[in-house]
Formats: C-alpha cells, sequence, structure tokens
C-alpha cells in the first residue's frame, strides 16, 4: 500500500518539530492534569484544606475580639498562618495519597525526567492552594470587615506560594517514605520556608497599611529571589531524594 509522500513528509517535519524542550512540557502537564482529574473525582485533599483553612479563620475571628484599627495590623500575619497550615495539609496529603495507591512507584518508573515529577506536583499543589486562599479571602474580608481585595496582596500571595510549594512539594516528596510523615514534614518544612513567610507577612501587611513602596519592595524581592533559587535547587536535587 502506498502512501503519499506529502504525507510522511508532513508526519516527519511534526516528529522533527517534537522538541525536547515541548516533550517536557507535556510530562509535566500530563503529571498535573492527572492529579487535578483525581480530586475532581475524589474531592478529598481539597475539602481537607478548605475545612481546615476555615476552622482557623473562624478559630481567631473569636479569639482577636478586637477593635477595627488592631484588627487590620494582624491581618497580614492570620492570613499567612492559615495558608501555611492549609498548606501544609495539603502537601502531605498529596504525596501521601501517591505512595499509598502505589502512583508514586509508577512515575518513578516512567521514562520521563524525574524533575517532570516535581514540577507536575508542585503545580497541582499550587492550584490547589489558589483555590484555597480565593474562598478563604472573601470569607476573612466578610468576618474581618477588611477589604483585601488589592492587587498588591494578591501578587505578593501569588509570589509567597510558589515559594512555599517549590519548598514544600520538594520536602514532602523526602517526608512521605517516612512512617512518621505527617509529623516529619511540617518539622523539615517551616525552618526552610521562613524566610518565604516573614517575607510575605511583612509585604502583605505594608500593603494593607499603605506604606511606600520603597519600604515594601525589599521584602518582594526577597519573595523573588527565595522563588528562583528553591525552584533551581528542587529541580536540580528532585532526582537524588525521590532515589532514597
Amino acid at each position: 500500500m502506498k502512501r503519499n509522500p506529502s504525507s510522511i513528509t508532513h508526519h516527519a517535519s511534526r516528529i522533527t518539530h517534537h522538541s525536547p524542550l515541548g516533550s517536557f512540557l507535556r510530562a509535566v502537564t500530563a503529571i498535573a492534569w492527572k492529579d487535578l482529574a483525581a480530586e475532581l473525582r475524589s474531592r478529598e485533599l481539597l475539602s481537607a484544606m478548605l475545612v481546615f483553612a476555615l476552622l482557623v479563620i473562624l478559630i481567631f475571628n473569636f479569639a482577636l475580639e478586637l477593635d477595627f484599627k488592631t484588627r487590620s495590623t494582624v491581618t497580614a500575619g492570620v492570613l499567612w498562618v492559615t495558608f501555611a497550615f492549609a498548606g501544609t495539609l495539603g502537601l502531605n496529603r498529596s504525596m501521601a495519597i501517591e505512595k499509598d495507591r502505589g502512583c508514586l512507584d509508577g512515575l518513578l518508573l516512567a521514562p520521563v525526567d524525574r524533575s517532570v515529577i516535581y514540577f507536575g506536583k508542585a503545580i497541582s499543589n499550587l492550584v490547589f492552594m489558589f483555590i484555597v486562599e480565593a474562598i478563604v479571602l472573601p470569607v476573612y474580608s466578610v468576618l474581618y470587615n477588611t477589604n483585601l481585595f488589592n492587587l498588591g496582596l494578591i501578587g505578593v500571595i501569588l509570589l509567597g506560594s510558589v515559594g512555599y510549594v517549590a519548598v514544600g512539594t520538594l520536602l514532602a516528596s523526602m517526608a512521605v517514605q517516612a512512617r512518621t510523615r505527617d509529623v516529619l514534614l511540617p518539622i523539615l518544612l517551616f525552618p526552610v520556608v521562613l524566610p518565604v513567610l516573614v517575607a510575605a507577612v511583612k509585604a502583605s501587611n505594608g500593603l494593607l497599611q499603605g506604606l511606600e513602596m520603597a519600604e515594601i519592595m525589599p521584602w518582594l524581592n526577597l519573595l523573588i529571589v527565595y522563588d528562583v533559587i528553591f525552584i533551581a535547587i528542587a529541580f536540580m536535587v528532585f532526582d537524588y531524594v525521590v532515589e532514597e
């Protein structure tokens, strides 16, 4: 059976144009989509993160019987405590589900670079964290009578979340092999991620208090540098972390 030469040429050109970067991005997307599709069916991870985050906000709301001015000064701290605790719960459950179902071994045996697994898991964890934050912000605004819909604040939350997830995904991959993973991850994570939390709280508080950008920029720069450095570190060492 003869094939049209033009179709063969077209097929060959398509294979040629499949660059390593394109293959890498497709593999990352496939892993992230697998996690998102599984979560859409089970709703196990998001529901736990949301319930935990809302409980933290409610507890702070009843515990901090403060006037409006004082409440505005603690807003950034309460927000990031909520995000950090809910994010840690999500990171732990995300990797534990993979381990318990035997999916992690399957991913490690897949014929792809190990960094693909890291970026795929990090993207799905980041999406889950963004969903929780998108629900927490309006709830917090209503309970605390504070307007949090500030583009600068949302930008800080995005930068802080990226740094938190970049480190958390790497350390969760390490802690998931241990029996005491639920306790081990916070012990490993919080000392390492402390700079991003401090910078995020300081930058968020500065924006909410209406400070000059000159006072906020050092904290924003710290967030950006932290994100870039730890994403690069995770890219380089993830292969060695999951080997153990």
